[in-house]
């Protein structure tokens, strides 16, 4: 027996014994399996799990799903964050219908190039549902791979990526890879843990480079190369006596794209007085007649991105007269909304 096959063989028999019960593993469909993955991206299981059966509770498949609005989607979304994967996951619907007739493509040069799937959902989708060989590559698989064979390369530069996908379709068990590759995401998830991982009770302590070479805690390796960008949101709350405010719909290619918020004015810094909001006002709320406005928060929310930073302040403006555009409160329930500004609604509209 090789080492290659040794270690899938271990980890196979380790994932059948060990396996948590997920909803999505009871089938090799591979719309449910599809589904999983585009939630579970970015993602604990513990969240998503949520989501996926409520997704598949409302789509019951792919031409459901298809034919779904597009912002009904995205309320059911609402609170995963990276709104682009429920577009994506619309978007791709309608080409499998479009173009598959609703069946999911089996290979895995068509399954890459559907909208929002990557090298990973593509072999995932591929070796689990169509028992295809080809390795999956994530989070869990760099940590176990790095740790159990030694590897130093950054797996966010283009060697390391490349180095792992090398080493994991070595390793992968080809009679059976879905299975494998679910096997040893698990084994990442449960055991080989970024903090605090099993080591006593691992099948791989005997061999482990990491473990033998105390070496845990530094491995994978990943550069440091992110930058966070620091913005300055103001919101301005348009409240009719509870009666309705505005809205209005994120198209511009930024986070939260199609989702729906209160007029945004956005600044370099911190805003401190209505002073410099009141043109914007005039110009974009054109509200009839007089107005009263006052700040919600005294201090910014603080809301945190992969990439940026948001400092979001709440400006209330009761109107005395009419304004265009008019949208109920009640209406809101029925609309996606950033997590940030569905906070807010649900506390203010508790308070008043």
């Amino acid at each position: 027996m090789t080492v290659n096959s040794k270690f899938s063989n271990a980890l196979i028999m380790w994932y059948l014994i060990n396996q948590r019960d997920l909803p999505w593993r009871s089938s090799k469909n591979p719309y449910l399996i599809w589904l999983s993955e585009i939630i579970l991206q970015q993602t604990r299981i513990a969240q998503g799990t949520s989501y996926y059966e409520k997704f598949v509770n409302e789509f019951i498949d792919i031409f459901a799903l298809a034919k779904a609005d597009e912002k009904h989607i995205l309320k059911l979304w609402q609170g995963l964050g990276y709104y682009s994967r429920a577009r994506n996951l619309h978007a791709t619907a309608k080409i499998i219908v479009d173009k598959y007739q609703g069946q999911f493509p089996e290979t895995y040069a068509e399954l890459i190039s559907l909208k929002g799937v990557g090298d990973y959902t593509a072999s995932a989708i591929a070796s689990i549902a169509f028992d295809q060989p080809h390795a999956v590559v994530d989070g869990n698989v760099y940590r176990v791979l790095s740790r159990v064979f030694g590897i130093s390369t950054p797996i966010n530069e283009s060697k390391g990526i490349k180095e792992f996908k090398l080493l994991a379709q070595k390793l992968l068990h080809t009679e059976d890879p879905g299975t494998y590759n679910q096997a040893l995401m698990e084994f990442g998830a449960l055991v080989c843990t970024p903090k605090n991982p099993k080591c006593d009770s691992c099948i791989f302590n005997d061999s482990c480079y990491a473990l033998q070479k105390r070496t845990i805690d530094k491995l994978p390796v990943k550069l440091k190369k992110l930058t966070v960008k620091k913005r300055y949101f103001n919101y301005l709350v348009v409240d009719d006596n509870g009666e309705s405010t505005i809205l209005k719909q994120r198209h511009q290619k930024d986070i939260w794209m199609n989702l729906f918020e209160f007029p945004l004015y956005e600044t370099e810094q911190i805003l401190e007085d209505e002073t410099e909001l009141e043109h914007f006002i005039h110009r974009d709320l054109m509200i009839e007649g007089t107005y009263s406005i006052k700040k919600y928060n005294e201090f910014p929310i603080l809301h945190k991105l992969t990439h940026q930073t948001l400092y979001a302040s709440f400006w209330i403006i009761k109107p005395k007269g009419r304004f265009k555009n008019p949208v109920a409160w009640e209406d809101l329930k029925q609309m996606a909304l950033p997590v940030l500004l569905q906070n807010f609604v649900d506390k203010y509209q508790s308070l008043n």
